[in-house]
């Protein structure tokens, strides 16, 4: 039987989950495409890291970063939504699709931000979210992403750090339900699970 302690503490993971307390919102036609640069060149990224309000709200502060989109990615189920997803039966992850100016922020800052703001050593989970939605990985768009990727990944290791994340061809990027985007400007409240850290400059801990 559980404990009046217990029962409070589930529940407290349950409402903390990405997007428990709105899941009865309705999924958006996809968003409009980011405003042009400049020089109208733009580049795109793919990641995920656990819930995808904390990921975009850190990726998105970067300069030269245009837009951060929290989506879902590497499943075979069209259109998913956040319900079916979070089920953990789709294989879709929580991803954010980052919009970026190549000529003011180069894929790899953004790459290594990411490792920075979530931990890459956890399987299937983030902080208090569990489940394979919450997996860490980077969905790469070509050889010279996946490059970059594998030797940030590489130097983590050199640091003492068990990296769990996994590199994948990018597919098809569903946009999430309206109310997931911009979370936290929104909200104005603050990432449950993700901070940053730097794991670059540092050894991991024993």
């Amino acid at each position: 039987m559980l404990t009046t302690t217990r029962r409070l503490f589930i529940g407290l993971l349950v409402l903390a989950a990405c997007g428990t307390t709105e899941s009865n919102h309705k999924k958006p036609a996809p968003a409009a495409a980011p405003t042009p640069t400049a020089s109208g060149a733009t580049e795109l990224g793919y990641f995920a890291g656990g819930c995808f309000w904390g990921v975009e709200h850190f990726l998105e502060q970067m300069p030269g970063v245009i837009d951060v989109e929290s989506g879902y990615m590497g499943g075979p189920v069209d259109a998913p939504t956040y319900e079916q997803v979070s089920s953990g039966v789709t294989g879709h992850a929580e991803t954010v699709r980052v919009t970026f100016d190549p000529q003011q922020i180069g894929y790899e800052a953004v790459a290594k931000r990411f490792f920075e703001i979530h931990d890459p050593t956890e399987v299937d989970r983030q902080g208090p979210d569990i489940g394979p939605q919450y997996r860490t990985a980077v969905f790469v768009t070509g050889p010279e992403q996946r490059a970059i990727v594998d030797s940030l990944i590489a130097r983590l290791k050199a640091n003492g750090y068990a990296v769990a994340t996994t590199v994948e061809d990018a597919g098809k990027f569903w946009p999430a339900e309206e109310y997931h985007q911009n979370y936290y400007v929104r909200t104005r409240k603050t990432p449950y699970c993700h901070m940053p850290v730097p794991r670059f400059d540092q050894r991991a801990s024993s």
